[in-house]
């Protein structure tokens, strides 16, 4: 009587080096997907830098009297640095109803892995793809005004960094109970447009109406744009009345908030955000 030897099964053992094995996977798969699509590239980039150009420059010869020695486009530009990270943060999360409708999120759902782990990946590649499509808009820094200060980059990286992973775990949430590519970007089109103008991107937070002051403060976005200013004004060279015009900060109550305080508002969000997308990503069959 022969026998007849049958190769052995490997059965996942689970744990975090599973998990973490799960997460530089996903994050591969994000990675790849950017570097392969050009078009999305190209015309991601298309929105900032008509803000940033077009947009600067023609508001710029509206408002160049009342802000002297101070390019718009200068001003504007850590709000435009902001708006590339962000909206790429949430096409990067958009992916997700994409894998829904042709079945590729069901095969992750089931592979033998952690919703977390699946989660975690997903924002880290959201985050790392947006903060380098951020880097394009970074490199334009000297054309309007923004010196290449190596601090200064530095801080901008890690600013991006932090506030595209917190805006790609919001999408991420969003995504989780989303069926077609059309409600997505409804939805994300009625909440994050009225976010980036409400943040102070675009204009000061000084002296504005108490009704719009109030939509500044209670905006999650204002709290990661004034970093970004905050870096930026620190390495220019202006009066110091343009800088308390232009760069007031966030005030609660007559207090303004550190640099510090405003980061770990952010940092506490982009936590909460993923528990949440985590346990949506749960129910999810």
């Amino acid at each position: 009587m022969t026998t007849t030897e049958i190769a052995a099964v490997r059965l996942p053992t689970g744990g975090l080096a599973h998990d973490v094995r799960a997460v530089k996977v996903v994050l591969h798969r994000e990675m790849l997907r950017f570097v392969n699509d050009h078009t999305r590239l190209v015309s991601s980039l298309a929105q900032p830098i008509l803000f940033l150009f077009i947009l600067g420059t023609g508001l710029g010869s509206i408002v160049r009297n009342a802000i002297p020695g101070l390019d718009y486009r200068t001003f504007i530009y850590p709000g435009v640095l902001a708006m590339t990270v962000i909206t790429t943060a949430m096409f990067s999360a958009a992916s997700i109803v994409w894998d829904r409708e042709f079945g590729f999120l069901r095969e992750m759902l089931v592979a033998p892995v952690s919703r977390g782990a699946i989660v975690l990946g997903k924002c880290l590649g959201g985050a790392i793809v947006a903060t380098a499509q951020g880097v394009i808009i970074l490199a334009m820094a000297g054309l309007v005004g923004v010196p290449y200060d190596p601090v200064l980059i530095v801080t901008l990286l890690a600013e991006m960094l932090l506030a595209a992973f917190t805006i790609t775990a919001f999408g991420t949430l969003l995504a989780a109970g989303m069926k077609n590519m059309q409600t997505f970007f409804g939805i994300m089109q009625m909440a994050i447009m009225p976010m980036i103008f409400l943040s102070g991107a675009m204009y000061p937070l000084a002296n504005l109406p108490a009704w719009l002051h109030v939509l500044t403060v209670v905006n999650p976005l204002t709290y990661a744009v004034d970093p970004m200013r905050e870096a930026v004004f620190g390495h220019l060279t202006v009066a110091p009345q343009v800088m308390a015009l232009l760069n007031p900060g966030i005030s609660w109550f007559g207090w303004r908030l550190p640099v510090w305080f405003e980061l770990v508002i952010v940092a506490v969000m982009g936590f909460v955000l993923l528990q949440l997308a985590i346990a949506r990503f749960r129910r999810t069959e």
